[in-house]
């Protein structure tokens, strides 16, 4: 018994909030998802789907030299107890091919996949409310 709970201790647990899925506008098929992850132990997000999109891919942007450069991630990062916040700007996730516009009230459900330190897998999913931003 103590090993299966053990074992389960070493499974990520990530915390998902203020996840949120920019809206779209019509014909675009490229989307964007954002929230804050939190885990109590390190992890990485190594993979994201989404029957709403062909792909996901965990992107990072930032600015060198007045340009804003965007890059596909191969993983992200956890860092025990450190939030890390997915936001415009910044790390975010990519939909790319859309099955539909994003549209304002509806919803998109990820499958985000986590690694533990022990290269154990943890699945959660999470909808999200689309959004519109100013």
């Amino acid at each position: 018994m103590l090993l299966l709970t053990v074992s389960h201790l070493a499974l990520a647990d990530v915390a998902i909030s203020e996840a949120w899925v920019r809206a779209t506008a019509p014909g675009q098929k490229v989307g964007a998802a954002y929230m804050t992850l939190k885990s109590a132990q390190p992890a990485k997000l190594v993979y994201v789907e989404s029957s709403s999109a062909d792909e996901v891919e965990i992107h990072s942007m930032t600015m060198s030299n007045g340009v804003m450069k965007m890059r596909k991630l191969d993983v992200l990062a956890l860092q025990p107890n450190t939030p890390e916040k997915l936001a415009p700007g910044g790390f975010h996730l990519m939909l790319f091919g859309l099955q539909k516009p994003l549209k304002v009230g509806e919803t998109v459900t990820l499958k985000l996949c986590f690694k533990d330190q022990a290269d154990n897998i943890t699945h959660q999913s999470v909808t999200l409310p689309i959004k519109e931003v100013n």
